[in-house]
């Protein structure tokens, strides 16, 4: 069985289907993945198995949170290689999505990705994330979501300015994000959410546990956030 065979059968079981026609994708997502890798750095993760269930199964669980509505717009904050996004892409492509980044090679090679996948209603931004929420941006999103590795008070500075009201913010942390979310809480409210629920996500093929933090956007965030870049990592909001 092939590694897209498998991931297909995988994500099925995990209650996600992938459509035929872009199932065929994900493998040359992934040789674009690791040839680009040599030059820019993108991944430690590079066995074919380790690609499929820590990158691909992964992120889709993102879809698991039941929170992205049909035919609406994500902001991925701190794309990377393009997870959770491209691979959440690839399995609902009603979605219109937006990729985030502040490195400009990684932006390229996303831009890359999207062109070699003849993939529609995408696109990679080459912003911080302090900036992007003070642009047009600014609220248009139905969901936001973070992969990126940071406090959830300083990943919630950055993600809830570019939800609607009405909308969400799905943070992708570790096992036990209980704790963190407690210290988060005062940040999520000062912008504008409410944190509604914390969803524990097993995948047995690699016997990886996360979470999903769930906030909901219930009111504009002020003006004044988030602060200039650098700000919201050295004093997160408490």
């Amino acid at each position: 069985m092939s590694e897209t065979d498998r991931l297909g059968e995988q994500a099925a079981s995990l209650g996600i289907d992938i459509p035929d026609e872009n199932l065929k994708l994900f493998e040359r997502y992934t040789e674009l993945l690791l040839y680009w890798n040599e030059k820019i750095n993108l991944t430690a993760i590079t066995d074919p198995e380790g690609v499929r269930i820590k990158h691909y199964l992964d992120s889709l669980t993102l879809i698991l949170s039941g929170k992205l509505p049909e035919n609406g717009s994500m902001i991925d904050i701190g794309a990377g290689a393009g997870f959770p996004s491209l691979p959440v892409k690839l399995a609902r492509p009603d979605l219109r999505v937006t990729m985030l980044d502040s490195l400009g090679k990684r932006v390229d090679f996303l831009n890359r990705v999207i062109r070699e996948l003849g993939l529609k209603d995408i696109g990679a931004v080459h912003l911080r994330a302090e900036d992007g929420a003070h642009t047009f941006l600014r609220e248009g999103f139905d969901a936001a979501a973070a992969r990126a590795v940071a406090d959830l008070a300083v990943l919630a500075e950055y993600a809830l300015p570019y939800v609607k009201i009405g909308g969400y913010f799905v943070a992708m942390k570790g096992s036990s994000p209980e704790e963190e979310a407690d210290l988060a809480e005062p940040a999520i409210n000062a912008l504008g959410g409410r944190l509604e629920e914390i969803k524990k996500i097993y995948i047995p093929y690699g016997e990886l546990r996360h979470s999903l933090v769930i906030i909901k956007k219930i009111e504009k965030t002020p003006p004044q956030y988030p602060r200039k870049a650098g700000k919201p990592s050295k004093e997160p909001i408490r």
